[in-house]
């Protein structure tokens, strides 16, 4: 049975199919294998190593609360920082008005094509030369700074996808019962494109949490991956051990973002409020012939 995408695999596919599965699975294997044998002989499967983390809460009070308490705020602040950033300039750069739409672009533009880390390193000098911000809080000021000048660039790009994912019969209709521009915007678009634009906001807020790591591995910023040095020190080079525990703390939190995403997610289809169009991050890149072409006259949005 053939579809759209591919015909279905004949009796010699299946039998190759099968053969490269078990080939792969019995490389995986191996290669696990070789993992398991390689941290024993290191001793990084002892129980002296993994015990701080399961009998008494020394190990958490000391090193691994205070990094997630610092590595929680930077990413609330950049998120909240950045989702109202990103819209205005995600809505900026639909505007009719070019002295508008084209300084919009330029920034969105520059600010995504510079690694967030350059965007920190830069933060931490700017903070330390031009300002009296102390020391201490310099690395947060820096990792938050960088995350939203990156992540705003990203989610303003993110906003257009929505806003141009809805039928353009939407605008339409709101300029036939005489909305202005702006009305357009706040009451008919922006609402239903909301449940579109959901998962890849959500993908963007995850990469937020990760990239908080950035400051404490460079900038000196105490997050949770700043705790593993001093915590595997005192724990006698358990840092296989800490680096596994960090690593499982930043999946449940974000594990817990994309499960509330998804759950308002449905609760907003059920609202009946979205045209149902789902805009993947991938469809970003996509919009870049648009941002890029000529303006019609009436296709914009004006501010």
């Amino acid at each position: 049975m053939s579809s759209l995408l591919y015909d279905a695999p004949g009796p010699r596919a299946k039998r190759r199919n099968t053969l490269f599965t078990v080939l792969f699975l019995a490389v995986l294997v191996a290669v696990l294998w070789w993992v398991y044998k390689s941290l024993d002989e290191k001793g990084q499967l002892e129980w002296v190593k993994w015990e701080p983390f399961f009998s008494g809460s020394e190990a958490w009070a000391t090193y691994i609360l205070p990094g997630l308490k610092n590595t929680l705020i930077a990413a609330a602040l950049s998120m909240l920082l950045a989702l109202p950033l990103g819209a205005v300039f995600g809505i900026a750069r639909l505007s009719d008005h070019a002295w508008i739409r084209i300084p919009a672009g330029a920034i969105v533009e520059f600010f995504r094509a510079i690694p967030v880390l350059i965007l920190m390193i830069f933060g931490v000098a700017l903070y330390s030369e031009y300002t009296d911000v102390s020391s201490d809080d310099r690395p947060l000021y820096a990792v938050v700074t960088g995350l939203v000048l990156y992540n705003a660039s990203v989610l303003a790009e993110i906003v257009r996808a929505g806003i141009l994912s809805l039928p353009k019969g939407q605008t339409e209709a709101a300029q036939a019962i005489g909305l202005r521009k702006t009305q357009t915007m706040t009451s008919i678009l922006l609402p239903q494109a909301v449940t579109a634009m959901l998962p890849a906001i959500v993908s963007q807020l995850v990469v937020i949490v990760k990239d908080t790591a950035l400051g404490g591995a460079v900038l000196t910023f105490p997050d949770l991956i700043a705790a593993v040095s001093p915590m595997s020190s005192y724990y006698g080079a358990n840092t296989i051990a800490s680096f596994t525990v960090v690593a499982v703390i930043f999946v449940a939190i974000n594990f817990t973002l994309t499960s509330f995403a998804s759950w308002l997610e449905r609760r907003l289809r059920r609202s009946k409020k979205s045209t149902g169009a789902v805009v993947g991050v991938e469809a970003i890149e996509d919009l870049e012939t648009v941002g890029h072409a000529p303006h019609e006259p009436g296709g914009g949005i004006k501010e």
